[in-house]
Order: C-alpha cells, then structure tokens, then sequence
C-alpha cells in the first residue's frame, strides 16, 4: 500500500463517486467542547463510504477478469458498494451476508443487482467457507472488505477530500476520528493524510466489547474480538484488524477510542438533530467520541467521519428516543 495507489484510485473514482461535504454546528461544538467537523460519507452513493473501495477494486480488474464476476462478504455496507460497481460495470456479483444483517441492506443489496446468499453468523457458519466454494465454482474474484490494496485504496480517497477541504479552512492541525471496523478506511485515510496533511493524526474508534483495534494498538499485536455479533454497529464487527491494515494503523494512528452502544445511537440523534443527515450506530460512533470523550482529545478541532447511513427505521426511532 502506498499513497501512488490511493492517488490513481481517486481518478478512476473521478465523476464516479461524490465529493463529500464537510458539516459543523455550533450545538455539537458546544456538546464538544471544541470545533468539530463532521465528513459526511452517509451521503456518499450507497449510503457509505464502502463505494469508494468497492468502485476501486472492480474497476482495477483487467477486463477479462472482471467480466466473469466478483464476490463478496459483508454485513452490508460492503456488500452495497461492491454490488452497485459491478453492476454499473456490467457485471455479476455474489454477496455473502450474515442471516442477521439489518433487513434493509440485505434488501438494498439485491436491489443494487447482487446475487445475495446468507449464512448463519450467529451459529458460527464460516462466510469465508461459503465464498470461497462459489468463487471456486463459478469463477468468481473476491473482493475483501477491508484487507484488500485497491479496497484500501478507495477508502484512502477521503482522506485526500479531507486534507483538501481542511487545507480551505486553514487547517492544517487537527484530531481525525475514523469508525473502525477491519481497518480499510482507517489506514487509507491515515496513509493520504501522511502524504497530504502530516500535521492531523488519525483515531480509531470503535463500539464498547468490539475494541479489537484499540487493544491491538496497545498490545502491539492482532488482538481478536470474542463475539461476532451482537451489537447495533453491526457495520464495524469485524473478527480482527487485517494482515494489511494493522501494520499500517501501528505506524500512523494513535490510541483507539471506544464508545458505547448508548453514545453511539445519542451521536446518530444529535447528527440528525443538528446536521440534518442520518447516520447508522456504526457510521457514527467517530462523531460519539468527538462528543462524548473529549477528555481523550488533543487540540481545539476534530474531524469525524461518519461512515454510513444504511440504519434500519426501528434502531433509528430508538436512537431519536434519546433525545427524549
């Protein structure tokens, strides 16, 4: 991985993926208790940031390659990126979920034109098994979600909008939070910013009992997660931080942070509330530490990435009730 494969990404993402914005409210700087600005990639296509890694990747398959389909595994937001790239393509694309994925990116997902086949996450069944038999049998290329270069390298491109429209504001020191589930957008993101804005450093943040990453920064080595599942930030569960992404998270970031579930959906209320978006438990646990753990932060601004917007109407409505 490097900066020159994050750089030829985001001109193939040219006129491909959105551009987006940069949100602030003075009622979350006050929550904060200093300037927060918040990347809004729930507005990206797909409703995630995952379209950028999912157009970079199918888009660097030689044709012939592409043409005979990919496949993927994710509980979601992934799987809508990598989904809504082949198809735009024109090609076949086979999505392995978790049978208890939320409904609506199981459904989003077929929609955007995916083969979808679920698995039993929470009886243990191995979505590797189930991907690797379909890729063999049909040939199929497959598309990690996060421990894959030109994954990465898609993510990595808001890192560059970042540096750029930080750089506009003057900008040129500041905290980035970043939700963290492999590492994908952490490390691409910490990788451009290196290149581009060397004086921002870069924050993991993950849910309460999924802090793989945290721990892992602390013990220095791959640390796992117990559970796979149980959680509202189903969009950031993942077992451990990758073979890929972990050496490039040691070098550049600093301590995780950890939110809980509670912050998380209070995070969703307030960005609704105050910024009009709408954001899933686990696009915006980043925002819930720039609210809520200020005491863990250096420097008068930060920058939260809110990475996904795909959220269920029931766990939306719970989040609104904090407000109450």
């Amino acid at each position: 991985m490097n900066i020159d494969m994050i750089r030829a990404a985001a001109k193939r993402l040219d006129g491909h993926a959105r551009k987006t914005p940069f949100l602030s409210s003075p009622f979350l700087d006050e929550i904060a208790g200093r300037r927060v600005l918040v990347k809004a990639e729930c507005l990206q296509h797909t409703g995630s940031f995952k379209f950028r890694g999912g157009w970079s990747a199918v888009s660097a398959l030689d044709e012939t390659t592409r043409s005979r389909g990919v496949i993927a595994f994710s509980s979601g937001n992934h799987a809508q990126g990598v989904a809504a790239a082949a198809t735009a393509h024109g090609v076949p694309s086979v999505i392995i979920m978790p049978n208890d994925a939320p409904r609506l990116k199981i459904e989003n997902t077929r929609a955007l034109g995916a083969e979808v086949v679920l698995y039993d996450r929470p009886g243990g069944e191995s979505r590797e098994a189930v991907g690797a038999a379909i890729a063999a049998d049909r040939g199929l290329t497959l598309i990690k979600p996060y421990d894959e270069p030109q994954v990465i390298a898609g993510q990595g491109t808001t890192g560059l909008e970042i540096a750029a429209q930080a750089a506009e504001l003057g900008i040129d020191q500041a905290e980035v939070l970043v939700c963290c589930g492999g590492g994908g957008l952490t490390s691409g993101v910490a990788l451009a910013l290196e290149a581009d804005a060397p004086g921002m450093r870069i924050r993991p943040v993950e849910p309460e009992g999924f802090d793989d990453t945290a721990r892992s920064l602390l013990s220095d080595q791959i640390e796992r997660n117990d559970r796979q599942s149980g959680s509202l930030c189903d969009a950031i569960i993942t077992p451990a931080p990758g073979d890929i992404t972990f050496p490039i998270l040691k070098r550049l970031c600093g301590p995780g942070l950890v939110v809980t579930e509670k912050e998380a959906l209070q995070a969703v209320a307030q960005a609704f509330l105050r910024l009009k978006i709408v954001v899933e438990p686990g696009g915006a646990v980043a925002l819930a530490a720039a609210l809520f753990h200020g005491d863990q932060l250096d420097g008068d601004t930060v920058i939260a990435v809110c990475t996904g917007g795909n959220v269920d109407p029931d766990v939306f409505a719970q989040a609104l009730a904090t407000l109450e």
